[in-house]
């Protein structure tokens, strides 16, 4: 999403390399840069000319140390103020009131459905919770048939009344039959327009004061830049939400609308969603975002990530097949279906520090391991089991029966091998031997 921005961000940076300090005349040209940056990843002239006087005001209060050069000390104030800027910390969402009640509003095509199904998995797995998905959008076809599907998917039951054209009404029976059936927490799906208009703001407003929900989220579309924000607006002067929540952060978008939305409705943004999977849901961390704007990656957000999908005792076992050598080609799958359920790989590779660089015309395919697995699974339960038994006769009905060639069999099994003692070095201890040694200032072992 900040690809350009991030690139531009770094050349205007280049323009304090080599000076000996920071003064009015070197710090003007890099903060014009930085603001034509800003603008150009569509955050809006007031908000971009804001920050611009903000940072350079901290860059001149700056006693700037012998040992930071001038380039340094901008990017650390740059990093600072956009983290505050979009709204300093994470925002957590309120689950208040037995049920807790959150509304879903926005526009028509934002993603409110995919979004109240995607809050429905992550309430539900990670704060615990009895969750409740009522279909309050009567208009759209087949919304109501959507977020069955997403319910079923979720494992969340999905609160409808066929026949029932009032969607005040459903709301509040929903809420009657949750505590009837003991759920603590409700998520209401409402009916969006293609444009604000009076009808839907009536109508959203009369839903929110007959449930009194503990938490009221505006759902906008990230591609849509400086109209998300003005929508924004619009929706708040009548509805006074809680929380915004960004979608379609995975799509050709500028990324001006994640940066000046907070400072001009003066609403925390909440979460960030991208793609259409149940788990592509984060919570927004200002901090960790500015970081990935500026290229520092965001390595919290990626051991959080690898945190849930890491399961203990699959570990250790792991750990015992590593050390005796016999990890196999159904110990490498689990390995994949693991990193995939991460996340898109660029994503996860933009969250290493540098690397967003490294790949920013580099292009990583959703589907990178469908000829990984595509040859595993062509191989006989035997031969993934041991596969020191592959032959060159077996390598070419493997590369038959998985649509590629020897060349490419070949190729995985001599990457499997690399992987496997790797993996055995680091799981026996012995990477940690060698850098001992090299610490005792030799490679190999200590004479006595």
């Amino acid at each position: 999403m900040f690809e350009n921005l991030t690139e531009k961000l770094e050349r205007s940076f280049k323009i304090l390399r080599g000076e000996g300090r920071i003064t009015e005349i070197n710090v003007a040209e890099t903060l014009k840069e930085i603001r034509r940056a800003l603008i150009d990843a569509d955050v809006s002239y007031k908000v971009a000319k804001s920050f611009t006087d903000e940072v350079k005001q901290k860059a001149l209060g700056q006693d700037v140390l012998t040992s930071v050069k001038p380039g340094q000390m901008i990017t650390k104030i740059v990093r600072d103020e956009l983290a505050q800027l979009m709204g300093g910390t994470a925002t957590d969402i309120s689950l208040e009131g037995n049920p807790a009640v959150i509304l879903i509003a926005g526009l028509q095509g934002s993603g409110k459905t995919t979004f109240s199904g995607k809050l429905a998995s992550f309430i539900k797995s990670k704060k615990g919770r009895q969750v409740l998905l009522v279909a309050c959008d009567v208009y759209r076809p087949a919304a109501i048939e959507q977020l069955k599907i997403l319910g079923q998917t979720v494992g969340v039951e999905v609160y409808t009344e066929p026949g029932n054209n009032n969607p005040v009404e459903i709301a509040k029976n929903a809420i009657s039959y949750a505590r009837q059936k003991s759920y603590n927490t409700v998520i209401v799906d409402t009916a969006g327009r293609l444009a604000v208009d009076e009808a839907m703001m009536v109508e959203i407003t009369n839903i929110k004061a007959a449930i009194n929900p503990s938490e009221t989220l505006f759902v906008v579309d990230a591609m849509t830049g400086q109209d998300a924000v003005n929508t924004a607006k619009e929706f708040n002067e009548r509805l006074d939400f809680d929380g915004v929540v960004l979608t379609k952060l995975d799509g050709d978008t500028r990324g001006g609308a994640a940066i000046s939305i907070r400072s001009v409705v003066n609403k925390p943004l909440k979460f960030i969603s991208s793609g259409e999977k149940m788990d592509a849901l984060q919570v927004f961390h200002p901090e960790r975002m500015a970081d990935r704007i500026l290229g520092m990656g965001d390595v919290v957000s990626l051991v959080e990530r690898a945190q849930e999908q890491f399961d203990e005792e699959q570990a250790r076992k792991l750990k015992k097949k590593l050390i005796k050598d016999q990890f196999n080609f159904n110990d490498f799958r689990e390995q994949i279906a693991q990193i995939k359920k991460m996340g898109n790989l660029k994503d996860l590779a933009s969250m290493i520090p540098g690397m967003g660089k490294m790949l920013r015309d580099v292009d990583i395919p959703d589907d990178a391991f469908k000829q990984t697995e595509a040859i595993i699974d062509s191989m006989t339960p035997a031969e993934r089991e041991h596969p020191e038994i592959i032959d060159a006769r077996r390598r070419e009905r493997i590369a038959k029966g998985s649509g590629t060639t020897v060349a490419d069999v070949n190729r995985l099994l001599k990457q499997f091998e690399q992987t496997r003692k790797m993996m055995k070095t680091v799981a026996g201890g012995g990477l940690q031997q060698k850098m001992k040694q090299m610490k005792r200032g030799g490679g190999g072992p200590r004479r006595r």
